[in-house]
């Protein structure tokens, strides 16, 4: 039986889903733990993730991208687990889908599909959702390879909230179409948002905005700052990946030094390319931020590489300079005392995200320099 997407949440039914990883020579070192953060992903799309099967390779197999013995395995595996897709690791073209899903007769979506998809299930302004729809566009105009059931669907579960599918020559007009007017809807939403950045900049307020891996704990920071600022206001938080989409901006009224606060959208390893635009809100609140906060998840056994995750993302837009404050968060999970690691920035900070004290050092820590940067301002 099939149910929607909205029935599955629902009713609380998940998907299963078989998870293929393909490791191509020079191996990757952390080809396990990405196995592992695309377990959360699925979890995140109301997926389970039933079986993982795996293989190491010297190149990509030029039809199913894994050996044939691995696809007899692949068809084994979905009987006995009585899988409803299967998702491979990594990005696949057109007629990668094509082939694998006419030799298993089950959907198959890869890594930017699902996050396309989790995108789309989260997304909630007007910007956030036509940034998603474009980017789901876009990947869809590059895999129109013959007609394909599971390309077509529309709510069917994970990685299939596309807009569906017709014939192929008139598809590719369609979502050509489609494509230049949400682009042209973007770029309406994006003047309008440099304008309110020109007057939130003319009235010299400063701005302090909270970046870091997904699931670091930024929402649950900027909530901390503003129930000690005695601010009514808050955001959503849940302990799961992209559990918030869209930078959330907020003034905290400090005496003669209020500022505003910035929670931005969670990176990830591996960021997909049709995915760079829909960050392109949360980097230009980085770009334009007098303060930076890189929120880490010290609890996480990756910690280290998603650090490097981050910075490589910052510098790969030249914001890696800007970076002033590194807070450890999480630390009540670990041993407090044995954890000493430092950064580049120009301030490192531990504690949690729920402990009152070490938010109030936080919170007195920003007051401090936003006050020098008032102080500076004057000056000039």
């Amino acid at each position: 039986m099939t149910y929607s997407i909205h029935l599955r949440k629902r009713f609380n039914i998940r998907e299963k889903v078989i998870l293929v990883g393909v490791d191509i020579f020079p191996y990757d070192k952390d080809f396990e733990r990405k196995l592992e953060e695309t377990t959360e992903l699925v979890e995140a799309a109301n997926g389970e993730v039933v079986s993982v099967i795996s293989q190491k390779r010297d190149a990509y197999q030029r039809a199913f991208v894994i050996g044939q013995g691995k696809i007899e395995e692949l068809i084994e595996r979905i009987e006995e687990t009585k899988a409803e897709s299967v998702l491979f690791n990594m990005e696949l073209t057109g007629s990668h889908l094509k082939n694998l899903e006419e030799a298993l007769n089950i959907k198959v979506i890869d890594r930017t599909m699902l996050i396309l998809d989790i995108f789309a299930s989260r997304a909630i302004t007007s910007e956030g959702k036509l940034q998603v729809s474009l980017a789901q566009h876009e990947y869809r105009l590059s895999r129109l390879v013959n007609r394909s059931p599971y390309l077509s669907r529309l709510g069917g579960g994970i990685g299939t909230r596309g807009p569906g599918e017709t014939k192929l020559e008139s598809d590719r007009r369609h979502i050509q179409r489609e494509i230049a007017s949400y682009k042209k809807k973007l770029k309406s939403l994006k003047k309008h948002r440099l304008q309110t950045r020109l007057k939130r900049r003319q009235s010299q307020i400063p701005l302090v905005c909270l970046l870091g891996y997904t699931n670091a704990g930024k929402s649950s920071i900027l909530n901390a700052m503003l129930q000690i600022s005695r601010s009514t206001l808050k955001v959503e938080t849940k302990d799961m990946v992209f559990a918030s989409l869209q930078p959330f901006t907020r003034r905290v009224n400090h005496q003669d030094s209020p500022f505003l606060i910035s929670d931005t959208v969670g990176f990830v390893s591996d960021l997909p390319t049709h995915l760079v635009a829909a960050f392109e809100s949360t980097l230009e609140e980085v770009r334009q931020a007098d303060i930076l906060i890189h929120v880490i998840d010290a609890s996480n056994p990756q910690m280290e590489q998603q650090i490097e995750t981050v910075q490589s993302i910052l510098k790969d837009f030249d914001l890696d300079s800007k970076v002033t404050v590194s807070y450890f968060n999480k630390i009540d999970l670990i041993d407090f005392n044995s954890f000493n690691r430092l950064t580049q920035s120009d301030i490192t900070l531990k504690g949690s995200a729920l402990d009152s004290d070490d938010m109030k050092k936080l919170y007195n820590l920003l007051i401090q320099n936003v006050s020098t940067i008032y102080d500076t301002r004057e000056d000039i």
